[in-house]
C-alpha cells in the first residue's frame, strides 16, 4: 500500500483507510485537526490513489489487508494505535479490531453500509458476485465512471479537495476494483459481529444518508459502549462537515 505519515502529530498513531474509490484525499479536511491528538497515518487500498494493482486475488483478501496494517504497525514501532476508518474502509478497520483487539487503543468510524448492513435477502450467490465483476471489468473504464462512488464535483466541499479527489479519481484501476468487488467485498460485512466489539468506538454518524440510519441505530444497540455523534453531512461526512467530524473524533481519541 502507499503509506503517508505525519511524524509532526502528537500522540499515538492513527490509521486513516479510505472508502471505495476514494483516495488520501478523503483525510485533506482532517489531517491539520487530527495531529492535534495523533500522528496520522493515511493508506490508500490497492488500486487506488498511489497504490499497487497486484493481479493475485490473494492480495485482496481481507486478511491479507490485516496482515499489511499489522506489518505497518510493526515498522512503526507501535504496540498499539489508533483506528479511523470511512465507508468501506471502515469495514477493514473494524475488522481489524476484531481480528487484533489488543494493538488497538480505540477507533472512530462513519457511515458504512459495507460494515453494517444486513445480508441481502435472497443472498447474493458467489457466481453472481462473481459474474457482475467480470461484466464491470469487461465494460472497463464507462463502467467505473458510472459507479454511484466514483469521484464527481461538488460544491459542498472546498476547490482544492475537489480537484485533488477528482485527479485521484484518474488513478482508480479498473482490474483492481473488479478484484475487489470478486474478493474483498464478500469478506468486509462485521454485521454479525458487532457485539464482539471490544475496543472503545466512536460512529460519527452522517444524518444525510438516510439509508444508513438504520445500521446507526443497529450500531447503537450492538457494539458494547459505542459513542455515537450525529452530524449535519451526507455519506462523506468527514468531507461534508469537516469542523463537525474533526471536533468528534478529536474529542474522542484525545481522550483515549
Amino acid at each position: 500500500m502507499h503509506v503517508e505519515v505525519s511524524e509532526d502529530g502528537t500522540g499515538p498513531y492513527l490509521l486513516l483507510v479510505h472508502g471505495f474509490c476514494a483516495s488520501r484525499a478523503q483525510w485533506r479536511p482532517n489531517l491539520e485537526a487530527l495531529k492535534r491528538v495523533s500522528r496520522p497515518v493515511v493508506v490508500e487500498m490497492l488500486g487506488h490513489g498511489r497504490s499497487p494493482s497486484p493481479t493475485d486475488p490473494a492480495e485482496y483478501r481481507v486478511e491479507a489487508y490485516f496482515e499489511r496494517f499489522e506489518a505497518l504497525r510493526a515498522r512503526l514501532g507501535a504496540d498499539r494505535w489508533l483506528l479511523c476508518g470511512q465507508s468501506f474502509g471502515a469495514g477493514l478497520t473494524l475488522g481489524y479490531s476484531l481480528a487484533f483487539p489488543e494493538r488497538v487503543i480505540g477507533q472512530a468510524f462513519t457511515n458504512s453500509n459495507s460494515a453494517l448492513a444486513p445480508p441481502p435477502d435472497p443472498p447474493i450467490s458467489a457466481e453472481q458476485r462473481i459474474g457482475r465483476a467480470n461484466s464491470f471489468e469487461r465494460k472497463g473504464r464507462p463502467a467505473l465512471e458510472a459507479m454511484p462512488y466514483y469521484p464527481k464535483r461538488t460544491d459542498r466541499w472546498p476547490k482544492a479537495v475537489v480537484d485533488e479527489v477528482m485527479a485521484d479519481g484518474e488513478l482508480l484501476s479498473v482490474p483492481a476494483i473488479a478484484e475487489t468487488m470478486r474478493t474483498t467485498i464478500p469478506d468486509l460485512n462485521v454485521s454479525a459481529r458487532l457485539a464482539e466489539i471490544s475496543v472503545p468506538t466512536l460512529l460519527v454518524n452522517g444524518l444525510w444518508e438516510k439509508g444508513f440510519q438504520r445500521q446507526r441505530d443497529t450500531a447503537a444497540r450492538t457494539i458494547p459502549g459505542l459513542k455515537v455523534v450525529d452530524l449535519e453531512g451526507g455519506h462523506p461526512v468527514n468531507l461534508d462537515n469537516p469542523a463537525g467530524f474533526n471536533e468528534a473524533a478529536c474529542d474522542f481519541l484525545g481522550g483515549l
